[in-house]
């Protein structure tokens, strides 16, 4: 039994990252929640052992001292994943350094930063879980316009194989690549765009934000004893 059930989650506002918040509050879990700018779904939870905080993680040099001065209150957490999604829809010829800039940021750079503290403290206290996300957009380059978003989430895959040492120590860490889901952020497609898209997945559907979160709870609970070091991917079979 695991004693300290303390999970931080960066992006938790998004459709994916509050299901995974209530999946592990039920779970008896201490949840320190990031968000940006929308806190109301999160707001609707009630419960003692939910935390929030507020970040814009395109300042990531501001993060990084935030995390230094405060590392002491980060490092007793066991469990870390990073839901953040940010995403311009730009074409690449039209991309500027400045979109790419903000794109690693909050979809990449977020996790080198906080990652680092929180592997010493793991690997110290020998147990620890950790799960980045990427996207189905990697596998395939991503369309035109979402080129720079799968690119800073690709960069998450690496995570895995850079810290593999940390296995030893019981330090889990692998990184979800995830498919098309039902959230708001893809519901915003054209119908038409959108189920053309869906045509793609053999599975013929999008994964519900629920289900997603079921398989974020699984890699980061102590039900996974095995999995490390891998780049999973949840995309209904694409």
């Amino acid at each position: 039994m695991v004693r300290n059930k303390k999970i931080i989650i960066l992006g938790a506002s998004s459709d994916i990252g509050v299901e995974t918040v209530k999946l592990f509050l039920i779970n008896n879990f201490t949840v320190l929640a990031h968000y940006n700018k929308n806190k109301k779904d999160l707001a609707k939870i009630k419960s003692k052992k939910l935390k929030l905080f507020k970040y814009d993680l395109k300042k990531i040099f501001q993060f990084e001292q935030f995390i230094k001065k405060n590392q002491r209150l980060f490092s007793d957490y066991s469990y870390y994943t990073n839901l953040c999604g940010y995403l311009k829809k730009i074409e690449i010829k039209s991309a500027s350094v400045k979109d790419y800039y903000h794109h690693l940021n909050v979809n990449y750079f977020s996790n080198f930063i906080i990652s680092k503290y929180l592997i010493k403290s793991m690997v110290k206290r020998k147990f620890g879980r950790i799960l980045f996300t990427s996207s189905i957009g990697t596998k395939f380059g991503g369309a035109d316009n979402t080129f720079v978003y799968s690119t800073s989430k690709y960069l998450n895959e690496f995570f895995p194989r850079i810290y593999k040492s940390s296995a030893k120590n019981n330090v889990l860490i692998n990184t979800l690549q995830i498919g098309l889901t039902k959230t708001k952020m893809n519901l915003i497609d054209k119908k038409k765009n959108l189920k053309k898209r869906v045509n793609l997945i053999p599975l013929r559907r999008m994964a519900k934000p629920s289900e997603v979160a079921n398989y974020i709870y699984f890699l980061l609970s102590e039900n996974n004893t095995l999995i490390s070091n891998q780049t999973l991917n949840i995309s209904g079979g694409e």
